[in-house]
């Protein structure tokens, strides 16, 4: 009994905990979509958590002072004095506030605290992320700011060129190559493939300014084909190692019986360990995948921030230097350059856990 209440206990603790990881993920994501939708005005008034019901000032009568009404002495409304100054930061008194509509024109608003909830949502902010062209924001003033669109569409197509090869070639060569470590008998197979597992603590940054040098000399600084090779050069070595792990314990008797059918090592690797190691091969890319995707020092070194070749990561870098204020076309950026990682972690996620435990028990 006490065995079966300890394992009811750990299985409500991590549960526990996997649900407080879950909300603390969840929560800041869902603020950033819902931002990312709500006008720049509503953005810089309100947080994005009005959307849901709550408790707040709501307009239900308007007073119209008279045009000469003197500022700078005391206002009388409905027989009270109050100075422009709380007008202006809202005064309440019995149940209601006083505050400016319209400074100018004399208008006040007389507001009540009602349930009500912001559902005022617009598209502008992405139009504004993805496409070229000027767009006019509407301020909290009631001013409206012309603002030019960041072109963002374009960077995304570049870090698609650039993630989807940088992620399939390293993937594919290092399959081989960890067939090759596993199952082939060679002359120095287990010196190289320390040299490989060496590879893993050496620092991408040792390497930049050396192979730079050479990209310079060969006309590869710039181009997608330096790009592909950087990715590549630095991922082999995990990617080596992750699928030599799940390779070497798939069963020596299925290998033994190909041979004697007089299958090829490449009719065995293509018809065998492939469809094997699917959920390693899923597992791997997802890493993969989100490292080429959100990378900014290789992409800067190797392809360059010119708009035809610049990623994501540099474009969102651009746009936190120059309007770090604008919120609103921060959480689109944000949110477009996390749908494709989203897309490709959800459509592989029931080969993730079986991918990262392969191997890791033999049978």
């Amino acid at each position: 009994m006490r065995s079966r209440k300890g394992i009811r206990k750990s299985k409500w603790l991590v549960n526990t905990v996997l649900a407080i990881i879950c909300l603390v993920w969840t929560i800041p994501t869902l603020g950033l979509l819902v931002s990312s939708f709500r006008p720049a005005a509503d953005i810089l008034a309100t947080g994005w958590w009005n959307i849901l019901p709550h408790r707040d000032w709501q307009t239900t009568e308007q007073l119209q002072l008279p045009k000469d009404t003197d500022l700078r002495a005391p206002i009388i409304v409905n027989g009270v004095t109050y100075t422009d100054d709380q007008l202006r930061a809202g005064v309440e008194q019995g149940g209601e506030r006083l505050i400016w509509e319209n400074r100018r024109a004399r208008l006040l608003n007389v507001q009540e605290k009602e349930w009500t909830v912001i559902s005022n949502f617009t598209t502008q902010n992405y139009e504004t992320v993805l496409g070229g062209k000027t767009y006019e924001i509407k301020m909290p003033d009631g001013s409206t700011k012309t603002e030019k669109g960041s072109g963002m569409s374009r960077s995304f197509w570049n870090t698609v060129a650039v993630t989807v090869p940088a992620t399939v070639i390293p993937i594919f060569i290092a399959s081989f190559a960890a067939y090759a470590f596993a199952w082939l008998r060679f002359p120095g197979r287990k010196t190289l493939f320390v040299i490989v597992i060496a590879l893993l603590v050496v620092p991408l940054q040792v390497a930049l300014i050396p192979i730079l040098r050479d990209y310079t000399a060969l006309g590869l600084n710039g181009t997608y084909f330096g790009i592909w090779l950087a990715h590549t050069a630095f991922g082999l070595p995990l990617i080596t190692y992750f699928m030599y792990t799940s390779i070497s314990q798939l069963p020596k008797d299925l290998f033994e019986s190909a041979f004697m059918d007089g299958a090829t090592n490449f009719t065995i690797f293509s018809k065998l360990i492939l469809p094997l190691s699917v959920p390693a091969l899923a597992s791997i890319s997802i890493f993969q995948f989100l490292w080429v995707w959100n990378d900014y020092l290789v992409s800067l070194i190797f392809l360059g921030s010119q708009p035809e070749v610049q990623v994501l990561s540099m474009n969102i870098a651009n746009l936190v230097g120059s309007r770090g204020n604008d919120w609103h076309l921060l959480t689109a950026a944000a949110f477009v350059s996390m749908l494709m990682p989203l897309a490709v972690f959800f459509a592989l996620q029931k080969y993730f856990v079986r991918g990262l435990l392969g191997g890791s028990v033999k049978g």
